[in-house]
């Protein structure tokens, strides 16, 4: 049995809310889900429910096929008190495993949002029109549309940047010859063959769920070894906001959760369109939804490993698009990072999202306010984190390289404290030691602290005179990141996979260089 695991950073929770409040929101969020229930279109759920002994009957109102369904409390509960308080997510290197643990905040971060574009930076020389000495680089930055062969640079990116603990997909393939029907074992097999550390997606056809899944276990040696180091994991919106179950992603969710593998049940309301502006209607809204899912997915296997997946957003109130860098979208997910607490679930969230369209002092700013008071909620499992532009609508490679720095400053900013009793024996010692010196200097005792990591090194992309020059020293870094050799799979598992799973790229195949 495999039991090495990443480190992330343990820390001590941040809670907006009473115990108090959050009975409160619990007991708001089960008055929902009995009156007014909700609207689910899926038959084999609906039935599911009232076999269990929710109260269901038909939508006759309704266009499409759709059944209500209200809830009595006690099945809720029972339901997700069966979900795992403990899960695994695997990896590639055992050393990359991920546990999660709802009684434990360790905190991992990772990317996410399959966005449409890839931004690619470049630095351009300007000269002074009035002294031609004077000479300056600038980033250009191209748009370019996702595809498979960026996908997978993102991924060998994503190995190498030390903070990232785990791998979703940060952009769409959109290759000519990728079709709803290939477009799953592409994108898992070209996350898989260029990264170490856990992966994670959602399925776009639940017809090559198998195919994924067999991909798999060749790359983990079976169907027992997968179970054991579950490498890869899916999400499943199964709500569509508000309190509307969505046919063919319930119908995802009941062959993932037969599969054994662990899944997050997903919801993403926004505030003033979809759920109500209000922190309290908004949180307890989200939470009925995600407490139904999770409820679902107990009745269809009990004990399935599954995340509390909360993605709460706000609209903006001049155009109703989703707006993540505002205060409010801290308060909604720091809330039900506690809530997935109370219901002893390991909990999905999200930082690292904003509005600059461009890596700068904007998107700095909005990345920050997330990013550390998600880190100090305690969620187990930050998705988001790495790369984002323009919301959730673009991935920035450069940008991704900045997160890491700002993450890593704040995972250790955030790490518990080393004060205990040995610490100030060490200390005294030191004082009295440097005291009855001639120089009174401390200095060559930080060295020890450096080499046990107690000490954090400057910001990586400093500016060293009077130009901005970190998206320089960035891409700089990151370029060199790149050019180092990828951990592909060896050249028999990518023999195997392509034999025995039809569809995947040709261009995808890798030679091993390691």
């Amino acid at each position: 049995m495999i039991d090495t695991y990443r480190e992330g950073v343990l820390v001590k929770p941040y809670e907006r809310l009473s115990q108090e409040q959050v009975r409160l929101l619990d007991k708001a969020s089960l008055s929902i889900l009995a009156d007014p229930g909700i609207w689910c279109y899926n038959e084999r759920a609906a039935k599911l429910f009232q076999a269990h002994g929710a109260k269901v009957w038909e939508d006759e109102k309704s266009v499409s096929p759709c059944w209500r369904v209200t809830f009595p409390a006690g099945l809720v509960r029972e339901a997700v008190a069966k979900a795992p308080t403990r899960l695994v997510l695997g990896a590639r290197k055992p050393e990359n495993r991920l546990l999660l643990d709802a009684e434990v905040p360790r905190v991992y971060f990772g990317s996410g949002s399959e966005a449409n574009i890839w931004i690619e930076t470049e630095m351009e020389e300007f000269v002074n029109a009035k002294d031609g000495n004077d000479k300056v680089n600038v980033p250009r930055f191209k748009e370019l549309r996702g595809n498979s062969a960026l996908l997978s640079r993102a991924a060998k990116l994503c190995d190498r940047l030390e903070h990232l603990d785990f791998f979703i997909r940060p952009l769409n393939i959109q290759d000519p010859e990728i079709t709803p029907e290939n477009h799953d074992i592409n994108k898992f097999f070209a996350s898989l063959n260029n990264i170490t550390k856990h992966v994670q997606a959602g399925l776009t056809t639940l017809e090559k769920l198998n195919d994924v899944v067999r991909m798999a276990e060749i790359i983990t040696g079976g169907a027992e070894s997968l179970r054991e180091n579950p490498v890869v994991s899916f999400i499943a919106c199964v709500f569509k906001s508000p309190l509307q179950i969505v046919d063919d992603t319930a119908e995802k969710a009941f062959a993932i959760v037969e599969s054994g593998l662990p899944l997050v049940i997903s919801s993403s309301p926004q505030g003033g369109s979809s759920a109500p502006i209000q922190e309290a209607g908004m949180v307890a809204q989200i939470n009925a939804e995600i407490l139904v899912g999770i409820t679902l997915t107990q009745l269809i296997r009990e004990g399935s490993p599954v995340l509390y997946g909360s993605v709460p957003v706000r609209a903006r109130l001049d155009d109703l698009h989703d707006l993540y860098g505002c205060p409010e979208f801290n308060q909604y997910n720091i809330d039900c990072v506690q809530l997935a607490r109370y219901y002893q679930v390991p909990c999905y969230s999200t930082a690292g999202v904003g509005d600059a369209k461009v890596p700068g002092m904007q998107a700095l700013f909005e990345k920050l306010l997330t990013h550390l008071y998600m880190a100090m909620s305690g969620a187990q499992y930050i998705h988001y984190a790495f790369g984002l532009l323009d919301r959730t609508n673009t991935f920035c490679p450069v940008q991704a390289v900045l997160d890491n720095e700002q993450i890593g400053k704040i995972k250790h900013c955030l790490r518990e404290p080393k004060v205990n009793q040995a610490e100030i024996d060490d200390m005294l010692r030191i004082v009295k030691k440097v005291m009855a010196s001639s120089h009174r200097l401390y200095a060559r005792f930080a060295r020890k602290a450096m080499h046990r990591g107690d000490i954090s090194n400057p910001y990586r992309f400093e500016t060293k005179d009077l130009e901005d020059k970190v998206i320089e020293n960035a891409l700089d870094y990151m370029e060199r990141l790149e050019a180092e050799p990828a951990d592909h799979l060896d050249q028999a598992t990518q023999d195997q996979i392509f034999k025995e799973v039809p569809g995947i790229l040709p261009s995808l195949r890798e030679v091993q260089t390691k």
